[in-house]
């Protein structure tokens, strides 16, 4: 539905989605009547402001307020869930309303998670259900390969997921790159050291080969794919609380007991694996540097 409305924000442009659910634009959720005519009783913002005051300060509307640009390296998928559950109490309730400021990219990207998660759909038949009632609606690049991530962690923001722990890591390069230190935010990027005593009832371990020392676990292993495999030529890992590298941009990895040598680390710059593909950011431990404790790591270096 259009009518010309606010012309700081163009015409209004709502449209029901699902039962009780609306998807918009800024200027749906700043006009009273639309509000009222719609029945509205709980609204999502994500945009760079909150709505006016007049309208927060409706008490007959619940309103969730999500900072966030358009912008692709943006982490809109760290809301999923929130989002969702704020939906699901206010179909229960009332209508939603969940707007950016066009409707077309940030709002659209939390109605489509919210389809995939509740109906268990796969992104592109989430995504054509919604552009099916909203025809403008387009994710940009970035919240696509977030919602496609989603689609692959089944719906659940699962943080041992190889595909999350590189776009988390990714999203804090990018942060170094700019503040020069890793944020407070993503301290959760850095894991905690391996547990010697348990690692010995589990040997997915690797060790310093000079001195012994655990210095990663077989669980650490980020890995990508080469010629649609996974890559066995190289050890890249999570950065680990040993390797000090909160405040550090790129350096060496030294064994945290015998001050070995062992590899390389970069937030700010790729390193290139054997394969040919670029890492970035890149914790690489050198395979000449370290033991292989046990059958299971030794058949995913030989195995091809």
């Amino acid at each position: 539905m259009l009518q010309v409305c606010d012309t700081t924000v163009g015409p209004i442009s709502v449209d029901l989605i699902e039962p009780n659910l609306y998807l918009g634009g800024l200027a749906a959720a700043k006009d009273k009547d639309t509000l009222k005519k719609l029945k509205i009783s709980h609204i999502i913002t994500i945009d760079t402001d909150p709505l006016p005051r007049q309208i927060v300060e409706m008490k007959c509307l619940t309103i969730k307020f999500i900072q966030l640009l358009d912008q692709p390296k943006e982490n809109i998928l760290s809301y999923f869930d929130e989002t969702h559950s704020f939906i699901e109490e206010g179909v229960s309730k009332g209508n939603v309303l969940v707007h950016c400021y066009f409707g077309v990219s940030r709002s659209a990207t939390l109605v489509i998670a919210y389809l995939m998660k509740k109906f268990n759909l796969k992104f592109s038949d989430a995504f054509e259900r919604v552009k099916l009632k909203r025809s403008i609606v387009y994710p940009n690049p970035g919240f696509v390969s977030q919602l496609l991530l989603f689609e692959k962690m089944k719906y659940i923001i699962d943080k041992n997921n190889m595909g999350y722990k590189i776009f988390r890591l990714s999203l804090a390069a990018e942060e170094f790159k700019i503040i020069k230190i890793l944020p407070q935010n993503f301290l959760e990027c850095i894991r905690n050291d391996p547990d010697s005593e348990r690692s010995l009832l589990g040997p997915n371990i690797f060790k310093c080969k000079k001195c012994r020392t655990v210095v990663a676990g077989f669980s650490n292993l980020i890995t990508h794919e080469n010629e649609n495999q996974v890559c066995k030529k190289s050890f890249f890992i999570e950065p680990l609380e040993w390797m000090n590298v909160t405040q550090v941009p790129k350096g060496k990895l030294y064994c945290p007991k015998c001050q070995n040598k062992l590899g390389s680390f970069s937030w700010i710059e790729s390193c290139q694996c054997p394969c040919g593909k670029q890492i970035i950011p890149a914790f690489y431990i050198s395979p000449s540097k370290v033991d292989f404790s046990n059958l299971q790591l030794k058949n995913y270096l030989l195995n091809v």
